[in-house]
């Protein structure tokens, strides 16, 4: 008899979570399972697929090797216990089998596992083999998305077993001392919420004061390149598909042909031993610079100084509190800048932390926000890459190919121009749900409506990140090689972003005028004459119809 059952999500991947720590071999027994659900809304790159099946795969012979019981449903097993086609990540879903020839998602409906009568859900696989395992006791640590969570909190209502729900500790703050700072603060902002942690973890700390004299390094960091472009870094790492990943690969091919992106080259860490590879090449060889050129961005240059630590973050493969003390002690040593140091704890200590808070503060609302009333579909060159706007070609190109963009690309290329044009906020989140190979819905979804879309009206934000062509002009070299001239506002080879840029501006003069963050742009807006005005319009209505056609 089972005396405790584990269930463990796709992003809960760490063998010494508290869940699994304590375990008895001989008592306990722990449930896995990978079912079509959680792969058909919305569609799903296929190395992100990959990625969270190999993990799970992984940490599922790496507990059977400590002699634990390990209830797994594969992919494409068949038979009755819900062994059926899909990926069991979890977290977002992808569309399966009828998936369109340009890689559009299907027009609507949702594909079903090709094995019907089997359970397709995670609650539907779970409740089916508690028939019979029949636990005295089932444990989990909470789910990475409400909507999952919600399922699971009906579940537990359903089943006649003790059904615990423990709190994450992959996290410095937990969702109720969030909700306790939070408190009736109107407009909560990340620098104070991210100075308190400083202060209470004592990271960057000299007594009461920062580290350094600052607590924020920007006017340091986020430089372009010069025309001669980045230095060259030793490669990443490679972290070679061994027979576990190797199967999942194959099975992802076979049953998501036509899902977007490339399976070629997959080169995502899987376990803790490769996480902790990425983080140890990471502060060797791109931690110096990262700072300075965080938000830089270059032709066929997908990954330059980043991190890429997002994916082992976010399925638990590595601890934050490890990966922050390791940057910190091996900057340290190995003389990397402070601006470099604070700027990558910044973006883990302050930023990973406090969108998690906002969103399970927010949420169920914050998935239906649209603030700005944008309406505009999609267009389908997300889903392709065929464009001539080579920063959006660049970009998306990668994304196909990697699964991946660092975060400039995706607030300031990819997400701005979905901003100007006006897509419906839950169709851009819903693509960077699926598209990403780190993309979990509690980071993920705050990112995209409230920094990048400002859908949430200023809650993430307090001003929408808009900008011409000239600032991708001014971060990379991709204007060079582009058609497009970011500095013309209108006509036939003006630069898409710098025509709706300047259209977004007179749409929304209204609400952000006066806004003391954004009043700038709106007075240089103020300068041009009718005449042009009229022109910028037309031109942005041209390109809306182009980009709505495209569908």
């Amino acid at each position: 008899m089972t005396r405790q059952l584990a269930v463990v999500l796709g992003d809960q991947l760490d063998p010494a979570s508290p869940i699994l720590d304590g375990l008895d071999p001989a008592q306990d027994a722990v449930w896995m399972a990978e079912v079509v659900e959680e792969s058909i809304h919305p569609v799903s790159h296929k190395q992100r697929i990959v990625v969270f099946l190999a993990a799970m795969r992984h940490l599922r012979d790496a507990l059977r090797a400590r002699g634990i019981t390990v209830y797994y449903s594969e992919l494409g097993q068949g038979g009755e216990h819900g062994h059926g086609p899909g990926a069991g990540s979890g977290r977002g879903r992808g569309a399966e089998h009828n998936q369109r020839s340009d890689n559009r998602p299907p027009a609507g409906g949702s594909a079903r596992t090709r094995e019907s009568h089997s359970p397709v859900t995670l609650t539907e696989q779970l409740e089916h083999d508690l028939a019979r395992i029949k636990p005295q006791r089932i444990i989990m640590l909470e789910a990475g998305d409400y909507r999952l969570e919600q399922e699971f909190l009906a579940l537990a209502e359903r089943v006649p077993y003790p059904f615990e729900v423990l709190p994450d500790p992959h996290f410095y703050v937990a969702r109720a001392e969030f909700m306790q700072w939070l408190g009736e603060r109107k407009q909560p902002r990340l620098e104070h919420f991210y100075r308190a942690l400083r202060k209470r973890f004592d990271v960057l700390m000299d007594g009461d004061e920062p580290r350094g004299g600052k607590w924020n390094f920007d006017a340091e960091n986020r430089k372009a390149f010069s025309r001669a472009g980045p230095e060259l870094s030793p490669p990443r790492p490679r972290f070679a598909p061994d027979a576990t990943t190797t199967a999942v690969i194959d099975t992802v091919q076979t049953h998501f042909p036509d899902h977007p992106g490339s399976l070629d080259g997959f080169n995502w860490p899987v376990t803790p031993e490769d996480a902790r590879v990425a983080l140890d090449d990471f502060v060797s060889h791109r931690l110096a610079t990262f700072g300075r050129y965080q938000d830089a961005m270059w032709t066929d240059a997908p990954f330059l100084n980043h991190s890429l630590l997002s994916v082992a973050l976010n399925l638990k493969l590595i601890n934050p509190r490890v990966v922050v003390e390791t940057v910190i002690e091996r900057g340290r040593s190995n003389g990397a800048p402070m601006a470099s140091v604070e700027g990558f704890v910044r973006q883990v200590l302050g930023w990973r932390e406090y969108v998690r808070g906002l969103y399970w503060a927010r949420m169920p609302d914050y998935l239906e926000q649209n603030a700005l009333s944008a309406d505009m579909p999609l267009p389908a060159f997300y889903w392709h890459g065929e464009t001539e706007m080579v920063c959006m070609a660049q970009t998306i190109g990668q994304t196909l190919k990697h699964g991946y963009a660092h975060h400039i690309q995706r607030l300031m290329v990819t997400g701005l121009f979905a901003l100007l044009v006006g897509v419906e906020p839950r169709q851009v989140h819903e693509w960077y749900l699926g598209i990403y190979v780190d993309a979990v819905e509690w980071v993920e979804l705050p990112n995209t409506l409230g920094m990048s879309q400002f859908a949430d009206g200023g809650v993430m934000a307090s001003k929408p990140y808009v900008a011409s062509g000239k600032y991708i002009d001014r971060m990379s070299n991709y204007c060079r090689g582009c058609r497009f001239k970011p500095d013309r506002r209108s006509g036939p080879d003006a630069c898409p972003f710098t025509v709706l840029f300047w259209d977004f501006l007179m749409r929304h003069e209204a609400r952000f005028g006066s806004h003391p963050r954004t009043s700038l742009m709106w007075r240089n807006l103020a300068k041009i004459q009718e005449s042009e005005r009229g022109a910028i319009r037309a031109t942005a209505v041209a390109l809306r119809h182009e980009f709505a056609q495209s569908r």
